[in-house]
């Protein structure tokens, strides 16, 4: 018991060689965690963004003739083109949401800015993974209503080597399956790390609201 009590006695005086931090003190430091990560986060999207647009051009002329014959070209165009506004969109509110993040006075709006940072994070991985399962299934599904055509485009092009439609689909559909799961791995990783971060950050806040 005499080396419990001065086990105790040791923990009470070390507590007073350490200073205790305030709200005063923890609030910057918050908001400059909070401020980095929504950094990170514009950062991420733009080199997600360059990332895509660098492989487009490594697309092969043989595909690009395949969706043109077809029909699906200008389809593609139009989904690409709407799909480039939507994305700059959630650029721009990432932007403003690091923005609004860097100049904030209180604990309260602090804390009201970080839930709207990962509302709209939450957003633009729901639309990227939702618009991949979309394509997914609306080529597919175009491609089996479109089934003589498909056939004939695959006997009369070399590089898929008379592949029966329906290999083809089941071939597409797995690809497809594969390129979601990898994009949900990336989000995870990296997104999720980040709102994870946020989240801390919140439940610190909620622990120093006054």
């Amino acid at each position: 018991m005499d080396q419990l009590e001065a086990l105790k006695k040791e923990w009470q005086a070390a507590e007073h060689v350490f200073p205790k931090l305030t709200a005063k003190d923890i609030y910057p430091m918050l908001l400059k965690k909070s401020s980095s990560v929504l950094k990170w986060i514009v950062v991420i999207s733009l080199a997600e963004l360059a990332f895509w647009t660098i492989l487009a051009f490594f697309i092969p002329e043989s595909s690009k003739d395949f969706n043109s014959e077809m029909g699906l070209q200008t389809v593609f165009t139009w989904i690409n083109v709407i799909n480039y506004i939507i994305v700059f969109v959630f650029i721009y509110l990432f932007y403003r949401n690091y923005q609004k993040i860097q100049v904030t006075q209180t604990i309260k709006n602090l804390m009201k800015h970080i839930l709207e940072a990962r509302k709209t994070v939450h957003y633009f991985v729901y639309y990227n993974i939702g618009l991949a399962a979309l394509m997914l299934i609306g080529i597919n599904l175009y491609y089996s209503f479109n089934k003589e055509k498909l056939s004939t485009i695959l006997n009369s092009n070399d590089t898929f080597g008379a592949l029966p439609p329906e290999t083809f689909i089941n071939v597409n559909i797995v690809v497809g399956i594969a390129v979601i799961g990898g994009l949900i791995l990336f989000y995870w990783l990296l997104y999720g790390l980040l709102l994870r971060r946020l989240k801390r950050n919140y439940k610190e806040l909620k622990k120093i609201e006054v």
